[in-house]
């Protein structure tokens, strides 16, 4: 399965955490943006669950992030 997560970050990390994201196992890739949230991710996993009890884990642990939004692909 594939999310998209977006992620805000504190004033000035945006660099950092997409750099520092983008690296995790699970991201396909990290693109910082402009608008309401600084950084987009792309990430796969096999199951909604290891989803969110791995590659989104990973990507919280990341320092400079201050909230996520995960939007799960619902294609078929």
């Amino acid at each position: 399965m594939y999310a998209y997560i977006l992620i805000q970050t504190a004033v000035g990390k945006q660099g950092d955490v997409s750099t520092e994201v983008g690296r995790l196992e699970g991201v396909i890739s990290a693109d910082p943006v402009t608008g309401p949230y600084d950084v987009v991710v792309r990430a796969e996993s096999r199951s909604l669950d290891e989803m969110g009890r791995g590659v989104l884990a990973r990507i919280e642990a990341v320092e400079g992030i201050t909230r996520t939004l995960t939007c799960p692909d619902v294609t078929f």
